[in-house]
């Protein structure tokens, strides 16, 4: 069992950023697994973001809604795998969670939540003013 542990939502004006991490804990660690970001707004379905392959510094796959403003980075060494959020805006605001896929590399259907096999329970990030 991969536990995954997201932190550094909170509340952000328009136009800022704000970076979230995915640390993994216990005995098992994310370095093997690709890995996802999706976020869910209020009254909304989970939405996938990107993934990043086990052997990918930063991520290539990202959804149209945040290509260009968010980045998929992550560090092995640290166990952990982060979202950079520039620009943001209100319709940005939810809750965003990590998830580990049953691969080590991303696949075509990286937005799906199907493809991934573990999950955190998520942070969350509002954008307003």
């Amino acid at each position: 069992q991969l536990h995954l542990v997201e932190s550094g939502g909170g509340l952000v004006q328009p136009g800022g950023s704000l970076s979230l991490s995915c640390v993994s804990t216990g005995p098992y660690t994310l370095d093997t697994y690709a890995i996802g970001w999706f976020r869910q707004a209020p009254g909304k379905e989970r939405e996938g973001l990107g993934c990043i392959s086990r052997s990918d510094s930063t991520a290539d796959d990202y959804a149209d809604s945040v290509k260009g403003r968010f980045t998929i980075s992550r560090d092995n060494g640290k166990k952990t795998v982060y979202l950079q959020m520039n620009s943001l805006k209100s319709e940005d605001t939810g809750i965003y969670y990590c998830a580990a896929a049953f691969r080590g590399y991303c696949s075509a259907l990286y937005v799906e939540q199907i493809e991934y096999r573990y999950w955190g329970q998520g942070t969350q990030v509002t954008v307003s003013s």
